[in-house]
């Protein structure tokens, strides 16, 4: 299977390597900016008076065919002043011409949004949809939580992306669960991108530039996961100058440097955040530790680390090292001490290489690593209990630039699976007695893929693709051929019309007993008894921009239907299992909704409305009698409001309003007493429950504002951030439990005990301060 696979690919670079268009000549290079010399992505290049032309990929590259002996070529990004450019045929050697172009920002009083990717114009041209776009510079502008500027909850301002409600990590995409998002920062897969049990994401904004999230019409090199792919770019750093930024708020700071490795030709980039909560939380206890009334805080932090180094080794290699580690830590005393902790490190290699003018390669070498600790030590009595899931991986992606109207995307990638399952140490403390548990398994991912997008009468555009992924675990392989089709029809110059359709195969799948995801999960790989999960969504809409590209209207209705789905048995266990495979039950899922998207766009106003419409089903013959019912996180409806203002040159506005329907939520309707034969109640009593998730909590509403005032310091920049979480001070359900209370009715033939269902929440208003500088 393995050299079928390899001979294939090798003679498919081969030919596409060698084959070059018969073509006047070809121009290509890389577009930077002019303070930092990084590199451009999503800049729109055309040939002036034409139709033709392209945009830069995700490392600022570009290739583009020259129908003639002269042109003038204009070059153009949001937030930048365009260029144009006059090219001659005798620039060439060999009708190749290698051009490295600098772009300058634009000098306006207030900074212009800046979206990763295309303008609204090329979004209008390209097939993608389903597609959200975000860049630091636009999260920054939305009001902050607890001071901390967090891109993954900008992109949950998105439509059909739900967060879940407060407490609950990961985020939930057209259906999907919490695993079925694949993370990527720089290339590298993250298992686990929460802190604070998803109240933050690991992304520090000084180091991070932009995140697309795909949730449909997925381009062919993403996959391994069902329902979305958020892609994370960081910072490259400036190749011109040293730099500092950071900023200081009430529970975390951050501090970011950058500077050139050699100027002009590479430069590195450094950012810390740490959160310093647990000062306050211990003096809190020591000053309460004797009333008895007093609830103890535990201790909690986390920190992170981001280290990225590129270097142009030559005009057509260039190479990066991107590091990453973080670690949430939670300890908890009374009587007994509990410790838990859990984190990511990332380790990632990456090279460019340019063949020719139409050739592009990129090729990464990854190590990802997730794991998690509890630990519990008595004076005669200890525990420990871990998971953890390591990946080593390589991937190699391709780029050819055929001609003006068609280009390819291939690549192909293998990775090896590490797991480590539901680890269980304990034993007395003096050794006399031990006992452990868990399992170590390995597995391997590996798979190619190749992509066509094909533009022909200047209103059809076609991109197709097929992902062909492999998993072997022992001696068990599985694979599966994944296509995908995205079909843009251009009504007009300002009207497009989409759909799409996208396979997608998932070999690795979180298992977890709590409601919603948690840490402490366990990833498991797939086997001969564990199939792959797969997907099969259809999504189709237009795309209207109004107004010279200031108001956009969007609206996407779309179909997923889940095979493979894996859930846990009632009352299952998943530490301390021989067969964690036993308490697996297996059925599918399907989901369907409607996303309406406005966004006015402009200087002084700048925001938008997203309204999601959805339904979202699973069907498993083991659990709810084999009826239908709706998971936990499906959310009828869902309304994200964001705005923002420029008050004055120094003074910004910004405020955003979420609400979502209830969650879905299992509750007894009852409880059954016993009696004994004089008719006096006993102990227990039996809950009857509902039917799974049939019961809905109460809606999830919150309102967040915040003020940015801009200091004019001699050198740099800074600001002063004040917002407000949560304004209304919304007491938004977290779970609900029952409580027992004493009845004080006077039947004589009623129990001694009524049961009340409370409700639990988590964050009240939280307002914070944070001064944020850049040198």
């Amino acid at each position: 299977m393995y050299k079928l696979i390899c001979n294939i690919w090798f003679c498919f670079i081969s030919i596409l390597a060698l084959g070059q268009d018969a073509t006047r000549f070809i121009v290509s290079g890389y577009v930077r900016d002019e303070q930092s010399s990084e590199n451009l992505t999503g800049v729109t290049i055309f040939i002036k008076g034409t139709m033709i032309g392209t945009v830069t990929n995700s490392y600022g590259f570009f290739s583009l065919n020259i129908p003639s002996d002269s042109v003038v070529i204009t070059f153009s990004n949001v937030g930048y002043e365009s260029k144009e450019l006059n090219l001659i045929r005798n620039q060439a050697v060999e009708n190749e011409l290698q051009l490295d172009v600098v772009l300058t920002s634009k000098i306006v009083t207030t900074k212009e949004i800046v979206i990763i990717g295309n303008s609204e114009k090329d979004k209008l041209q390209s097939t993608q949809m389903s597609t959200n776009s975000i860049s630091i510079e636009e999260a920054k502008k939305i009001p902050p939580i607890l001071g901390e500027v967090d891109i993954v909850k900008v992109l949950q301002m998105k439509p059909g992306i739900q967060s879940g409600g407060e407490g609950v990590t990961g985020i939930y995409v057209r259906g999907g669960g919490a695993d079925q998002n694949l993370f990527l920062i720089d290339d590298a897969t993250v298992y686990n991108a929460n802190h604070l049990f998803g109240f933050f994401s690991i992304f520090n904004p000084d180091a991070v530039r932009g995140a697309e999230l795909y949730k449909g019409g997925f381009p062919a090199q993403y996959g391994g996961r069902l329902s979305s792919v958020i892609d994370v770019k960081l910072n490259e750093g400036n190749k011109n100058k040293s730099t500092i930024s950071g900023g200081i708020g009430i529970i975390t700071s951050r501090l970011t440097f950058s500077a050139p490795i050699v100027k002009n030709k590479g430069s590195f980039i450094v950012a810390a955040r740490r959160t310093y909560i647990e000062p306050f939380t211990r003096y809190l206890n020591k000053r309460n530790e004797n009333n008895p009334n007093f609830n103890i805080i535990p201790d909690y932090f986390f920190y992170d680390f981001n280290i990225k180094a590129n270097y142009d080794l030559t005009k057509k290699d260039r190479i990066f090292l991107s590091l990453y580690y973080g670690q949430d830590a939670f300890k908890y005393t009374l009587n007994q001490t509990i410790n838990f902790n859990w984190g990511n490190k990332v380790a990632n290699m990456r090279w460019n290489h340019i063949f020719n003018s139409k050739l592009f390669m990129n090729t990464a070498f990854f190590i990802s690593d997730y794991r998690y600790e509890i630990s519990q030590k008595l004076p005669t009595y200890s525990f420990n209990l871990g998971s953890f899931i390591t990946d080593y991986s390589v991937k190699s992606d391709f780029e050819y630039f055929k001609n003006d109207k068609n280009s390819l995307k291939f690549g192909a990638y293998f990775t090896y699976h590490n797991f480590d399952i539901g680890r269980l140490q304990a034993g007395s403390t003096d050794g006399s007695i031990k006992f452990g548990a868990g399992n170590s398994l390995n597995a391997q991912d590996f798979g190619l893929y190749i992509s066509d997008e094909f533009d022909f009468k200047n209103r059809w555009k076609i991109n197709s693709g097929l992902r062909l992924s492999g998993f072997l675990k022992g001696n068990n392989v599985l694979y599966n051929p994944e296509p995908r089709l995205s079909v843009r029809y251009k009504l007009r110059d300002n009207i497009a019309i989409k759909a799409s359709y996208s396979r997608m195969i998932q070999y690795v799948h979180l298992v977890s007993n709590s409601g919603g995801s948690l840490p402490t999960d366990i990833w498991y790989p797939s086997n001969k008894n564990v199939s792959a999960e797969k997907s099969n969504q259809i999504a189709f809409g237009p795309t209207v921009n109004l107004f010279k590209d200031k108001l956009i209207l969007g609206y996407e209705f779309y179909y997923k239907k889940m095979n493979n789905q894996l859930d846990l048995k009632d009352g299952a266990q998943i530490f301390n299992t021989p067969n964690l495979e036993s308490e697996f039950v297996f059925g599918k899922g399907w989901a369907y909704g409607n996303e309406f998207y406005v966004e006015k766009k402009g200087n002084k106003l700048h925001g938008w409305i997203s309204y999601t419409l959805s339904w979202n089903w699973r069907k498993f013959p083991d659990i709810n009698n084999g009826i239908a019912f709706n998971p936990r996180y499906d959310q009828r409806h869902n309304v994200n409001f964001v705005a923002m203002y420029e008050i004055t040159k120094r003074l910004s506005f910004s405020t955003t309003f979420v609400y979502g329907s209830g969650n879905a939520v299992t509750l007894p309707k009852g409880r059954f007493f016993f009696q004994n034969v004089n008719g006096v109640f006993f102990n227990p009593a039996v809950p009857e429950f509902l039917p799974r998730n049939s019961y809905r909590m109460a809606p999830y509403s919150r309102l967040d504002i915040a003020f940015v005032w801009k200091f004019a310091p001699r050198k740099g920049e800074s600001d002063l951030t004040f917002a407000i979480y949560n304004v209304y001070n919304r007491r938004n359900p977290y779970f609900i439990y029952f409580d027992t209370e004493k009845n004080i009715t006077k039947n004589p033939n009623a129990s001694d005990k009524v049961f009340l269902a409370k409700q639990v929440t988590l964050f009240p208003i939280i307002p914070t301060l944070t001064y944020n500088f850049k040198f």
